[in-house]
């Protein structure tokens, strides 16, 4: 018997074609299986777990706003704008994370998946302007420099001045001697160190280390409401969503203990209106807290005491 030749297909048209290839690109079932199919069976495993997701809803994102070849060439250049944006004293990106609230998500995400008690302190996020290796202080110093009337935000700063102070506690109660309480917080003109040339390296920051019984004790400022950063592309973001750009007032803490989880918070200022309307969603019930007023303490009108619980590892 003759090697049998099988019958050329039927010629389709070029309209028919171009019909066909436009249906096979807009088919979930299809282009999108076959994206995430192309991942090979070697991939990280946390990826091989994360991609498909992704892969999934971006492509659904883009046939459900259709969007267009412009808008994501715009998207394009606007991430790499946040990118070239970003240094060690900005972090473009992460704040295009903050208002867009992915990063407060996260970060609840996490701490959920971590917590091991329902004691233990909230976290909240990181921000960007955290810097490494502020000053080691002794327990009830200051980490407010060169105050003085030159300074134009001389008279708010006395004003709000305070003492902040607490301790650092298990979730069984148990006070953590040698934990290490690293704050920060804006200057009363709303602007971070890194960001204000007029400011001293490191002003408003420091860390200090609880003693036997767990107490950490510092003078700071009553903190105040700014807008982020909208002087980039986040901030045309923000315009163009008709968003105001302010964060309530708050102090910002890194606690950590040999033995525990880190916990990154914020502490928020129950005076200020924005603790219901934060630009980057990050507050907590548990986080506002309530400063009183403080007598016969020549370095503070106010006072606050909080206690941070930690999580064991």
């Amino acid at each position: 018997m003759g090697q049998m030749i099988p019958e050329p297909a039927p010629k389709l048209s070029m309209e028919a074609r171009l019909n066909g290839l436009s249906k096979m690109s807009q088919t979930s079932s299809n282009f999108t299986e076959r994206v995430i199919a192309a991942t090979g069976p070697n991939a990280h495993p946390r990826l091989k777990e994360i991609i498909p997701s992704l892969v999934r809803h971006l492509h659904d994102f883009a046939r459900e706003v259709k969007l267009t070849v412009g808008e994501w060439e715009a998207a394009v250049e606007f991430l790499n704008e946040c990118g070239k944006m970003s240094n060690d004293r900005r972090n473009e990106t992460q704040l295009l994370c903050d208002i867009l609230g992915l990063e407060s998500l996260v970060d609840d995400i996490t701490s959920k998946l971590l917590a091991s008690s329902a004691s233990e302190t909230p976290s909240a996020i990181l921000g960007p302007f955290y810097r490494h290796n502020a000053p080691l202080l002794p327990n009830g110093s200051s980490i407010i420099q060169d105050l003085d009337p030159s300074v134009p935000w001389y008279t708010q700063a006395v004003a709000d001045s305070a003492h902040v102070t607490g301790r650092v506690l298990s979730s069984s109660g148990e006070p953590i001697k040698g934990a290490i309480v690293d704050v920060w917080h804006a200057a009363p003109n709303g602007l971070y160190e890194q960001q204000d040339e007029a400011q001293p390296d490191m002003n408003f920051r420091g860390r200090f280390m609880t003693d036997a019984e767990g107490r950490y004790s510092f003078y700071a400022l009553r903190p105040v409401s700014y807008p982020i950063p909208d002087d980039g592309p986040s901030g045309r973001l923000l315009k163009l969503l008709d968003r105001h750009p302010y964060r309530p007032g708050h102090i910002h803490f890194i606690v950590s203990a040999p033995g525990f989880r880190t916990l990154t918070t914020q502490l928020y200022d129950d005076r200020d209106h924005y603790v219901t309307n934060d630009a980057v969603f990050a507050v907590k019930d548990e986080l506002i807290v309530k400063f009183v007023p403080k007598e016969g303490d020549p370095k503070a009108l106010w006072l606050l005491e909080y206690d941070f619980v930690l999580g064991r590892k």
